[in-house]
């Protein structure tokens, strides 16, 4: 088995989500994509995100037709800090041994990799597959790790990736980059302006009737 996990705040989960999902799936033949919503984001304020069951509700509703979608709520049962690599030890513990882990992420979010809870061993867990936007200058390993990390990967042209002193790979993929970002449909819901094409008619219907991210 291959799973995908996609972990982000999503907030709201939008089309731009759904179609790298799908890409990647198809790309590395996963068996499965499993939606991560971070509970409480290190990075992040967590007075700008909403409750995590308004996130975890959109995401049922926009995965509800694709059968290899699936979204867990493992992070919100865990106590403190949203860390991933607690999330992918978790899935490690659980999941039998055949089980191949790919994590899944934006390039943005990777360029800030160094800063995440034992970044290091993490990277030697699971594959990382990095989402890049077309056009997007691609760094070198080394200028996003440490040098001395960075050298104990090295590139495999038939599968394209960095490998790892595990095994395991970190792959750079252009995809179909939707211009569409979740604080724009925040700001458009706050000037209510449409929404429409943005988000899955079940979420936009959802964030209106619940009136989601509007002022006070």
């Amino acid at each position: 088995m291959k799973w995908g996990l996609f972990g982000g705040t999503f907030n709201p989960i939008h089309l731009g989500h759904l179609r790298c999902a799908e890409e990647v799936r198809e790309m590395f033949a996963l068996d499965k994509v499993v939606f991560v919503p971070a509970a409480l984001p290190p990075l992040k304020d967590a007075q700008d995100i909403l409750p995590f069951h308004h996130r975890e509700q959109m995401i049922k509703l926009s995965i509800r037709s694709n059968l290899s979608f699936s979204v867990t709520d493992v992070e919100h049962k865990r106590e403190g800090k949203s860390y991933t690599i607690d999330t992918v030890r978790h899935f490690i513990d659980t999941f039998p041994d055949p089980t191949e882990l790919y994590f899944v992420l934006g390039q943005d979010a990777f360029d800030d990799i160094t800063q995440w809870k034992e970044w290091d061993t993490l990277l030697t867990l699971c594959h990382f597959v990095v989402m890049t936007r077309p056009g997007y200058r691609g760094k070198n390993l080394a200028d996003i790790i440490t040098d001395n990390f960075a050298s104990r990967f090295t590139y495999d042209g038939e599968t394209k990736g960095y490998r790892g002193p595990t095994g395991k790979s970190i792959f750079f993929r252009k995809l179909t980059f939707l211009d569409i970002s979740a604080s724009d449909i925040r700001n458009r819901v706050k000037q209510e302006q449409s929404i429409m094409f943005l988000v899955p008619d079940p979420v936009r219907h959802y964030i209106l009737d619940n009136s989601l991210y509007r002022t006070t």
